[in-house]
Order: structure tokens, then C-alpha cells, then sequence
């Protein structure tokens, strides 16, 4: 059983090394710490012969909520634990959302924790009065009942009066056959609030323009999400050990370009 991050599944999913080494001995993946989407796990899926199972929690929830099994739901956290409760709500008014509306994810159940040590604020802001604890984490419900994760709340992008998760757009640009990597911020804008920017590392030996990226992008969303911040292209997406792509440090390289 081999327990990975997204980057170690981009990783086995395309880099051309994988193939010189016998990974017959893996008969299962278990992905976490950052959304993992459908078409990058379909494409490791493929690629290894082995079915990848994604699973979802906080540290604050000792630490696993779901986690999926067999025959899989690509894309989504899978399957709830047992005792376990979970809701979708509105962030403004805290009021469960409809199928397919994006919502904040709220948990209760046994792993659920007391609280942060001598930090009772803390605690409130985390805990509501009913005792749902509060993920921060945005998704939604699909048909078949299972939720997708799309992103941190407090890294939505705003753009006029659109929520961009930044996750969902990544996701997309690692499905471009040039792609190898990306990370995606908001850029401020005067009178429009932030413009979803992305960084782009592109494969060994392919090309791709800016215009390329925009219009692949444009295709594939509503225009609220078009990369109207730009695109850059580096050598890498900064991420930390656990595999969260550090958005501070992209922001801060925006600081300094603009």
C-alpha cells in the first residue's frame, strides 16, 4: 500500500523515470493532504495498473473524516467513517446547501477534538454552538451522493462577484498535454477584485504560449474563471513536504512583478 500526496501522483502519473522501475509490488494508492482530481488519478490509474483511493481530514479530527474504497470514486474523499456526520453549508448564513452548490464542509463524530489547548477563541471560531466543527474546506455533493473538495475558503479568488477556487483551475491545467505542473492565485485588480493568475511548468521538450494556456482554459469554464490575471511560466510550483502548493510564496513573486 503506498500512501502518497498529489505531487507524488503527478509524479508517477508522467514522469518518464517511473518507467524504469518494477512497481508491481503496489496493489493500492491512498492520496490526501490536497484535492487530488478525477482525470490526474484516472491518468495514475492507468498508468501503474492500480486503483487510487483518496481520504480526507484535519489534524483537528484525529485526523481522518472519509476515506474510499473499492471500486472507487475518483475525484471525490469517499465514504464517511462510521459515527460519523457531515454537512455542506453556506459559509454567510451557515445554512446546508443544495446538490451541486458549493458549501464550507462541517463534520461531527468521535474524532471530532474538544479543542485547542488554553485557546477557547479559537475553539469558538472553529466549533459552532451545535458542535459542527467547521473544515474551512469548500466542496460540493454530486448526484451519486459523494463530495468533491475544491478548495480552502480563505483561498478562494475573487473576482467581481464570482468565488474562483484555485484547486478547480489546477486541476484543469494538468489536463493540457504540454502541462506538467501549476499553481494558480488571484492577482488584485481595481473595481474587479482579484483575476485568477497561473504559474505554469511545462513538460521536457513541448512548448506552449500564454495564449495557448488562456484559450485551453476558456474552452473548458464559465468566463469567470479565465485567467484574465495572466500566465507565467517557471521552473516550479512551490509546494510544502505534505504537498499543499504554497500560494504566499506565488503571491509574493505577483508582489513583485506587478
Amino acid at each position: 500500500m503506498l500512501h502518497a500526496v498529489p505531487p507524488v501522483v503527478l509524479f508517477l502519473a508522467e514522469n518518464p523515470t517511473v518507467d524504469d522501475f518494477d512497481l508491481t509490488s503496489v496493489r493500492l494508492m491512498v492520496c490526501g493532504a490536497a484535492p487530488l482530481g478525477t482525470s490526474l488519478t484516472e491518468e495514475c490509474q492507468t498508468r501503474l495498473r492500480v486503483p487510487i483511493y483518496q481520504g480526507y481530514g484535519l489534524t483537528e479530527t484525529s485526523p481522518v473524516i472519509t476515506v474510499d474504497f473499492s471500486p472507487g470514486h475518483p475525484g471525490t474523499i469517499g465514504h464517511l467513517l462510521p459515527n460519523t456526520r457531515a454537512r455542506l453549508v453556506d459559509p454567510k448564513t451557515g445554512k446546508a446547501v443544495g446538490l451541486g452548490e458549493m458549501g464550507e464542509y462541517c463534520m461531527q463524530g468521535p474524532q471530532k477534538m474538544m479543542g485547542y489547548y488554553h485557546n477557547q477563541q479559537a475553539t469558538d471560531d472553529m466549533i459552532d454552538n451545535q458542535g459542527w466543527l467547521q473544515t474551512g474546506d469548500l466542496g460540493y455533493v454530486k448526484e451519486d451522493g459523494f463530495v468533491v473538495i475544491e478548495d480552502r475558503l480563505k483561498e478562494l479568488i475573487k473576482y467581481k462577484g464570482s468565488q474562483v477556487p484555485p484547486a478547480e483551475l489546477e486541476s484543469l491545467l494538468l489536463t493540457h498535454p504540454a502541462v506538467k505542473d501549476a499553481g494558480v492565485i488571484g492577482v488584485h485588480s481595481e473595481g474587479e477584485g482579484e483575476l485568477p493568475r497561473a504559474y505554469v511548468v511545462i513538460k521536457p521538450n513541448m512548448t506552449a504560449t500564454q495564449h495557448d494556456i488562456c484559450r485551453f482554459v476558456e474552452e473548458r469554464v464559465s468566463s469567470g474563471k479565465w485567467l484574465r490575471g495572466g500566465v507565467e511560466f517557471v521552473d516550479e510550483i512551490p509546494k510544502s513536504p505534505s504537498g499543499k502548493i504554497l500560494r504566499r510564496v506565488l503571491k509574493a513573486r505577483a508582489l513583485q512583478t506587478n
